[in-house]
């Protein structure tokens, strides 16, 4: 379960931001999360409960996810297309020479503070 080593990673750096801006206390994080990149959404949350249970500054923070979705480019016929729906075939042009620009990633997208 790597979903574990990603909520470490990311409360440190929620941590480092909120002290950085002399917060008291983060309420709220929004995460995005790629359509394919393999985290999966149910185990992230029970991890972050945990995790933010174990530090005065996080206890309590919501965790929301938004989903990134997937998105594949055709080198030869120059479209985009749904990643999941069609996988790596181009549905305009049957052929194979595609890549994927966006899904695989996460990034933190809002932190909420408030001051107690």
């Amino acid at each position: 379960m790597h979903e574990l080593g990603i909520v470490f990673h990311i409360v440190k750096t929620v941590e480092n931001i909120a002290l950085e801006n002399q917060a008291e206390k983060v309420r709220k994080v929004v995460l995005q999360i790629g359509e394919v990149s393999t985290i999966i959404p149910y185990y992230l949350k029970d991890c972050w409960k945990w995790k933010c249970s174990k530090s005065e500054l996080m206890d309590g923070c919501e965790l929301e996810i938004e989903t990134i979705p997937a998105i594949t480019f055709c080198e030869d016929c120059e479209e985009t297309y749904p990643t999941v729906q069609h996988g790596k075939i181009c549905p305009y042009c049957g052929s194979e020479h595609t890549y994927l620009v966006q899904g695989n990633e996460h990034q933190i997208k809002e932190i909420e503070v408030s001051e107690e």
